[in-house]
């Protein structure tokens, strides 16, 4: 890796844009990915031991290959990316600028990979489809991966998935092992929605964000779409019709490692419009040194309730009808329970029972629809 020189950061970019110096990547994670990465870097030495067997793994190969057969962005090539790539780095105060390669290919793409050091790769397809704004949000979303440990616990957890795929005779194996494989790519796909915050928090410009996405999904035809038609998109998507529909949805959904773009795209306009986001904006953000006392217990719980929160507020038929379910799971446990304590009309008189030696007629309260309830906004 290069180190980074703070000194020639005074011109770049070419507009203002705020620094968040010692941010910490739980300040822009998804909510179930921050819960996985909190856990994994409690484990002392964990990404350290396998740091160490990086040897078995083709990183060396990679890097040759990269280095042999693509475009290494710096002050000499790629300039403008180069001006990017720091101005990403001094933006989230990532320590080292990570290697970058232009690689030819006309699939518009960007990855960050690598255990030992991160290195990150974007395609000519992508270069030649993006303005500069657009590409500033790729690379700080690219940047964002690096900071997170994103390319380490992608590339850990892919290690353990080859492992398992060894003991795959062991009855039942490959039933574990596809539900490994199914964890793996749902985390990969959160950490894809925390990718994208960091580039909305480097780019700073949401527009420039959704653009991208926009012509990731529809080519480099930019006259001929709207973003608020491409975020109607999501909407339609997100309430989906039947539960075929729903069903089908989850089945597109299971072998992909990213979220669709449109999804993409409306995750990342509801978060620009959360109170968290603007927090850390105003400078107001967890730090980098207080990662050692983040609780894992509370990080999980966060992520459960995030989920919970997106059951309950879903559009889609099949998360309304587990809503519904769940709540009469809800009240169905409140009438046994008020039953078996007295509490419930007809038995012994209880919290609105007999009065005057007549029976109690009161009933235990119907809970609230929860489609009536205030849409929440943490984490989504």
């Amino acid at each position: 890796m290069t180190e980074r020189s703070h000194e020639s950061h005074e011109n770049v970019p070419s507009r203002q844009r705020r620094r968040f110096a010692g941010i910490s990547s739980r300040a822009y994670e998804h909510p179930a990915d921050r819960s996985a990465l909190v856990a994994l870097r409690k484990l002392s030495g964990f990404d350290t031991v396998f740091k160490t067997l990086s040897g078995l793994l083709p990183e060396r190969s990679l890097r040759l290959l990269f280095l042999s057969d693509s475009v290494r962005v710096s002050d000499a090539q790629f300039t403008h990316l180069n001006d990017m790539l720091r101005d990403a780095c001094y933006i989230l105060d990532l320590e080292k600028v990570p290697p970058m390669y232009v690689s030819q290919d006309p699939q518009p793409n960007a990855m960050c990979i690598g255990l030992d050091e991160p290195i990150i790769v974007v395609t000519t397809g992508l270069v030649e489809l993006l303005d500069e704004e657009e590409m500033r949000a790729v690379i700080g979303h690219e940047v964002g991966h690096a900071l997170s440990g994103h390319a380490v616990y992608r590339t850990i957890l892919l290690f353990l998935t080859n492992i398992a795929l060894k003991v795959a005779w062991i009855p039942l194996g490959n039933v574990a092992i596809m539900a490994i494989v199914t964890a793996l790519r749902e985390w990969f796909r959160k950490s894809e929605l925390s990718a994208d915050r960091a580039g909305l928090l480097v780019g700073q410009d949401l527009q420039a964000s959704m653009r991208g996405l926009m012509k990731i999904a529809g080519g480099n035809h930019l006259h001929e779409m709207n973003v608020d038609a491409f975020l109607a998109q999501a909407d339609e998507y997100e309430k989906g019709g039947d539960l075929r529909d729903s069903v089908l949805k989850i089945l597109n959904l299971l072998p992909r490692s990213h979220p669709f773009t449109t999804v993409r795209a409306a995750e990342l306009k509801k978060w620009s419009e959360t109170r968290d986001y603007q927090r850390i904006m105003d400078g107001h953000y967890p730090r980098r040194d207080e990662d050692k006392d983040t609780s894992v217990t509370d990080s999980f719980r966060e992520s459960a309730a995030h989920y919970a929160d997106t059951v309950r507020t879903s559009k889609d038929p099949l998360m309304k009808l587990v809503g519904d379910i769940a709540g009469g799971a809800g009240d169905l446990g409140g009438k046994l329970r008020d039953k078996f304590t007295g509490q419930g009309g007809g038995g012994a008189a209880g919290k609105g029972g007999a009065t005057n030696g007549s029976a109690g007629s009161a009933r235990p309260q119907e809970p609230g629809n929860p489609d009536e309830e205030e849409r929440g906004t943490a984490g989504s």
